[in-house]
Order: structure tokens, then sequence, then C-alpha cells
């Protein structure tokens, strides 16, 4: 299959999840608003949500599947795999229920050390929060492990049950929501909302391991419990897995450094931040996760039968697909922030300032977009050989950069600081990812492709300019009805779109040989 085909299989289901994750949050912003409860909960799911990003998504996936796909390769059938798989469920199972406790025992401390000064001065609100995120935690567990499945399924190139889990998170927080509106509109009535949303977060997490289990097992992939060991592969994953965890997760870790600088910022910061980046992963996740989960697989196997040649191809049409997708999708939501959010967001207890400081904080954010998605897009190049320490040392600098950034910028823009630190941080570790990638000669870009990549950055330059002209036009229309705001968004993603593609073919940037180059199957 294609690197084309298997990225739009995951990012067509990724952006049904994403839009889902809009109407979920276009409700988030109208029930719960910002600051106060809004706060309260956004620290709460944050807290599970970054562990599963970090340790789940991020390093156990990425030192799994070379691992799997290694003895799916030794074998002549699936059953070394399937061993390998059942010694990892083993472990993980009672490692996740140890950690799960100790951080519901521990999360006054653990909430406490990020909830800024509106949550920690109302002592109801901090139990609240901390309540709130108890009963979401257990998220966490389910979610490693329905991630386990999910890895054999795509190792197996069955990418789509995977992509679609996370549609189900979304449909029982928009449940809890619906429901929470009925309610009222006082304090007590939005606190019942974040109540059962922390409950939607849990039941949803159960839901995905039930739905990529039975996948597996419809796949022919069944797994039996079994005495947790220490087995050498068990062994094997756990050496990968440490440094993974920052090598893989810089972007989740450096979220854990934003609650810190958060927990500075006046009453509404997480709301903001968190109502910006759902714009941001947007791309970030139909793009980024489906490029980086499709060239996993490929790689791992091309570099185990020593195919340079077809990695390198691979590896570059990647880098140049992300690039093509990303650098417009930035550009224009970093002209058009303000507008989006006021389209999405504004109403109920959501203001119209709320929004422009969420559009600000927008385009402060998708200047790394690009650098977010071509991280997970070069580090399956080093996790493919079972190099987890070069991206350690990479994601250091670049969170110490970070750390520097938001001590320089915080206290000068606020939140809009905070998202700018963590773009330019990211564009470091993208640069020195790649010259260590070509140090080692594992992978370096042609000529070739920079001149693609420039032509594409003039493109979008191009369409950012007529967005420019045209985002004003449609002020009145943002905040109006729902027809109004549909119809004024709608035209700035034909202009932009239009713009941007006509300027793509007049450039050269996409023609007939960039469509045979994606749609090629690698391998």
């Amino acid at each position: 299959m294609s690197l084309l085909k298997n990225v739009g299989t995951i990012g067509g289901l990724t952006m049904v999840s994403r839009l889902f994750g809009f109407a979920r949050d276009m409700l988030l912003a109208r029930v719960l608003g910002a600051g106060g409860v809004g706060d309260a909960w956004q620290l709460a799911f944050q807290l599970p949500n970054i562990f599963r990003r970090l340790f789940a998504e991020g390093a156990f996936a990425s030192a799994f599947v070379p691992l799997f796909n290694r003895r799916m390769k030794e074998g002549d059938d699936i059953s070394e795999s399937r061993r390998f798989a059942e010694e990892v469920l083993a472990f993980l199972i009672p490692v996740l229920l140890v950690f799960g406790t100790l951080a519901i025992i521990a999360m006054p401390w653990i909430a406490g050390l990020f909830a800024n000064e509106g949550i920690e001065e109302d002592p109801a609100l901090m139990d609240l929060a901390v309540l709130m995120a108890r009963v979401a935690f257990p998220y966490l567990a389910f979610m490693s492990l329905a991630t386990l499945f999910a890895a054999v399924l795509n190792s197996l190139s069955r990418f789509a049950a995977a992509a679609a889990a996370p549609i189900l998170l979304n449909i029982c927080m928009i449940t809890a929501l619906v429901y929470g509106t009925t309610l009222g509109d006082g304090v007590e009535a939005r606190r019942q909302v974040g109540f059962y949303l922390s409950i939607a977060v849990t039941v949803s997490g159960l839901l995905q391991l039930l739905w990529l289990g039975w996948w597996a097992r419809k796949s022919g992939f069944r797994m039996s419990f079994q005495r947790p060991r220490i087995t050498p592969g068990v062994r094997e994953l756990g050496i990968l897995i440490l440094p993974a965890v920052l090598g893989a997760g810089v972007y989740q870790i450096s979220r854990f450094i934003d609650l810190f600088f958060l927990s500075t910022l006046p009453d509404g910061a997480y709301s903001y931040l968190a109502y910006g980046d759902r714009l941001n992963q947007l791309p970030l996740g139909i793009i980024g996760i489906a490029l980086g989960t499709a060239i996993l697989p490929s790689l791992s196997r091309m570099i185990a039968v020593e195919d340079a040649g077809g990695a390198s191809r691979l590896q570059s049409n990647a880098v140049e697909l992300a690039m093509l997708l990303t650098v417009p999708a930035a550009v224009a939501l970093y002209v058009t922030g303000s507008a989006f959010t006021r389209a999405f967001y504004v109403g109920g207890a959501f203001s119209i300032a709320d929004a422009f400081t969420t559009g600000a904080v927008v385009s402060a954010l998708v200047i790394g977009l690009p650098a977010y998605v071509l991280i997970k897009v070069l580090i399956p190049n080093f996790f493919a050989r079972k190099d987890t320490r070069t991206p350690v040392y990479t994601a250091g600098a670049s969170l110490l950069l970070n750390i520097a950034l938001n001590f320089l910028l915080v206290p000068r823009l606020g939140v809009i600081g905070l998202a700018l630190a963590g773009a330019l941080a990211a564009w470091s570790n993208v640069i020195l990812l790649l010259i260590l990638l070509a140090r080692k000669g594992y992978f370096k870009l042609t000529n070739r492709v920079y001149g693609r990549i420039a032509r594409i950055f003039v493109a979008a330059a191009l369409m950012g300019a007529a967005l420019y002209f045209v985002t004003p036009l449609g002020a009145e229309y943002y905040a109006g009805g729902v027809l109004e705001r549909i119809g004024a968004i709608l035209a700035l993603v034909l202009v932009g779109a239009a713009v941007y593609f006509m300027a793509a073919v007049a450039l050269g940037v996409v023609n007939r040989s960039t469509i045979e180059q994606f749609t090629k199957r690698p391998g």
C-alpha cells in the first residue's frame, strides 16, 4: 500500500475524530467557558492525557513496533510476534495498576503542582479538579493497553481501526456535555458537568480498549493472558522505551513544562491554550500522527532487509508530503486564527475577548506546526534502527531551549509567549534531528527536496498574503449566526485552498510526478 494511501486512511479517520473534537470543544467553551471550572477541567483532563501521549502513543509505540516487526520477519508465521506481544501485555498490566494507583493517591499533590492561582485560591475548585483528575485517570491505563493492540494492528497494515478509536472519546464527552446543557447555567451546574466529563473520559478509554481488542482478534491476532515475567523481549523493550520517553515524547514533555508556567498566569490561561491547541492539533493529528504511524512499520521492514535506498526514498517522501500539507496549514491559521476562534467558540460563557486571546495563541502555536510534524516523521528513522538514544539528546537540547524561552517570553507575552516558546524549541529539535541523521548516515535531504520545500514556502506565502486581505472582510460574520459563521469560514478555506493550489501548480510543487511519487507502493 502506498504512503499516500496509508496516510489517507489514517488521516481521514483522524480528521473525523478531530471534527468531533471541534464539536466537543465548542460545547466545552459554551458550557464551561474560560477560567473557573473551565480551567479546573482542563487541568484535570491534561494530566492523564499527557501521560497517555507521552508513554502510550510516544515511547511505547515507537519502541514496540520495530521489535514486533522484527519477530514477524524472522518467523514463518505470527507465532513469535504473538508470543512477544503476550509477554509485553502480561508485564504491562501490573505496571499500569501500580502506577495508576500511586498517581490517584498522590493526585492532590500532582494537581496542586500545576494549578494556577485561580484554582489554588478556591478550595472547592481545587477539590473539584482533584476529583475530576482521579476519576479520569484510569483512562491512562485503558489507553496504554489499547495502544498495544493499535501497534499490532498498524504492524499488520490495518490502520483504520486504531485511527477511528479516538472518535469514541469525543462521542462520550459530547454525550456528557449535551446532558450538561440540561442542568442549567450556574456554577454548581458547571461543577456537575465537569464530574460527568471525567466519567465520560474513563468510559471512553474502556470502549477504545474493547474496540481495538476486538479488531485484533478479528484480524487473527488472538492473545492469551500470561503470568508477568521479565523475558528477554520485555527487557529489550524496557531498554528502548526509557530513552524513547524523551526521544518520541518531546512535545508532551513540553506540555508538562507548559502546565508549570501556566500555573503562574492569570485565570483563563489553561482554557486559552487548550482551545488554541485544538486548532493546532487538527493538522498535527491528521498529518503528523498519520505520517509517523504509516512510515514506521515500512521503515522497520526496509532496514531489516538492508534496503537503504528504499528507506531513504520513503523518508524523503514523508518529509516532502509533511511540508506540502503543513506549511500552508500553518500560514493559513497564523493569518486567520482569530477568525476561526470567533466562529467556533464564541457563545455562552465564552466571550469575544476570550476568542481574540485564543486566536493570538493559535497564531503563536502554528509557527511550530511543520516542526511538530517533522519530528514525528524523522524520529521513526532512529527507532526503526533501535537507536533511541540520539533523539534523547535532541529532545534534551530542545527542552532546555524551551525552558529558557519560557522564562524570557512568558513574563512579557503571557500565554502567547508560552505557545511561541514551544514552537521555536520544536524547530531547534528538527534541525538537530536532520544534522544527526546525516552524520550517522541514516538519511540526508537532497538538493531536489530542499528546492521543492522552498517552492512550498513561496506558494504558502502567496496564499497567506491573499488571506491577509480577505480575512477582515468577514469580520461581522465570524461571531454571527450559525449560517453566517459557516459561510465566512468556508469562504476563507476556499480562497486559501484555491490560491495555494494554483501557486503550487504554477511553481511545479504539484504535478503528475509528485502524485506518482506519493502513490507508489513503498518497498
